[in-house]
């Protein structure tokens, strides 16, 4: 048999072959991704005394896992809350702020509930119905006032919440309600997140312990004007409502208003602040009163720091400081300008020491500025001052800087004593393929 021929009988054969063997559909689960600056495990939180869990699946968007979680909280807890001041809030945001209003005592005990795959915002009279449908069904099945159950909602915006899918879940959250749940209920709440967030505390009051834990999801859409995206925090510490209130708005400025993912601020940007009133300890006074606010600024800041490491593909966490600015407002201005410029958020991502990028925005900041008197560092490493480059800065050690996961940019101004400290991350391209494909 001729060379040619024989090639030719052994294709047709590999053909026939292949033609009677049937395809094997082989899916391959894709491992789901976790930001390279999350913490090793989900932190050990103290069990808050009058404060209960549960979530479950109702498939609001996310198949196979849980989206919806209840907390109980017993009679007596008092209750505090900020929240975004987007005039495109939700429909959840504007019926906390309507309830914690109201001021209803806090002998009834209260709730809160929480979905994640549909924010519930721009959703019109639909949407309030949606809300009170959920909140009084959790009130009904609890025993408790509709005005005492908050409720928040996160994910796509404009799109109606389907609601019977929570209600339909009241009586399974209920049965299902634990004290050691707070790490699902972390879970249930997550959207683009790669991790849960958890953060306690152990504060010693007049008499007793007292405990501080708290979780929140954030990951994109943000830049605060409140807080970040949902954050719950417990505490089983006396003290009255207007006092818990105080502590926690005049905490927030420098914690959850001090980070930016994206400088996006979210519809649905809620903090819940719940005291149970159940520590042995006294009510909350003096240098107990301070060192409590202490903690929960500790537990407040550890959050918000977490939101920045799960930043929508984040590589980098960064601290933009700001010294010698002229004014506090101005001080903000400058840090923002930084932390929200795409221009320095790619260079960080590139590890690329571009501190050009950091003088341009400084300069479109709208804050007082000479450039004479600028001084920048990354780190310890004084890459410019005086107004220009300084000469013995190597480029080499900007950029072996820049290889680190964590960064400082400081920027001295020279003009006063204001200072502010930011916290952001970088922007890579796994942020654009995130939100290029959030609904799809």
């Amino acid at each position: 048999m001729a060379k040619k021929e024989l090639k030719a009988k052994v294709k047709s054969l590999k053909a026939k072959l292949k033609a009677a063997t049937p395809a094997v559909e082989v899916k391959v689960k894709k491992a789901k991704l976790v930001s390279p600056l999350a913490p090793a495990a989900f932190p050990c939180l103290p069990l808050i005394a009058g404060v209960e869990f549960a979530a479950v699946e109702a498939g609001i968007k996310y198949q196979n896992r849980k989206d919806v979680m209840l907390v109980r909280l017993a009679p007596g807890t008092v209750m505090a809350g900020v929240f975004t001041r987007s005039t495109t809030r939700s429909a959840c945001v504007r019926d906390c702020q309507a309830k914690l209003a109201l001021k209803v005592p806090a002998d009834s005990g209260a709730a809160i509930v929480v979905n994640s795959g549909n924010s519930n915002a721009f959703t019109g009279r639909v949407g309030d119905e949606a809300v009170a449908a959920v909140t009084i069904g959790v009130a009904d099945a609890l025993g408790i006032p509709a005005a005492r159950v908050f409720s928040s909602s996160t994910g796509v915006i404009g799109e109606p919440l389907p609601y019977a899918k929570i209600t339909d879940k009241t009586a399974e959250l209920v049965a299902n309600l634990r004290e050691d749940a707070v790490e699902m209920a972390a879970h249930a709440m997550m959207t683009t997140d790669t991790f849960p967030k958890g953060a306690a505390a152990t504060v010693q009051g007049d008499g007793g312990l007292i405990q501080i834990a708290g979780i929140a999801k954030g990951s994109g859409m943000i830049a605060p004007d409140m807080a970040t995206m949902l954050v719950y925090i417990f505490t089983d510490a006396k003290i009255s409502a207007t006092i818990l209130q105080k502590l926690l708005s005049r905490n927030t400025d420098d914690t959850f208003n001090a980070i930016t993912v994206d400088s996006d601020t979210s519809t649905s940007d809620t903090l819940l602040l719940a005291a149970t009133g159940k520590s042995e300890a006294a009510e909350l006074k003096g240098t107990y009163l301070k060192a409590f606010e202490t903690a929960l600024r500790g537990v407040m800041m550890d959050l918000a720091h977490q939101v920045i490491r799960d930043g929508e593909g984040a590589t980098k966490f960064v601290e933009v400081r700001i010294t010698g600015a002229a004014t506090n407002a101005d001080a903000r201005k400058l840090a923002m300008a930084i932390a929200n410029s795409p221009l320095v958020k790619t260079a960080i991502a590139g590890q690329d020491p571009n501190w050009g990028r950091i003088v341009a925005a400084i300069g479109k900041s709208g804050a007082e500025a000479d450039r004479d008197k600028l001084n920048i560092r990354f780190g310890d490493i004084i890459v410019a001052e005086n107004g220009w480059r300084n000469p013995d800065y190597k480029e080499e050690d900007g950029a072996a800087y820049m290889l680190q996961s964590d960064l400082v940019i400081a920027v001295d101004m020279g003009l006063g004593k204001s200072k502010r400290s930011v916290w952001t991350c970088d922007l890579t391209n796994r942020y654009i393929e995130i939100n290029a494909d959030y609904r799809s």
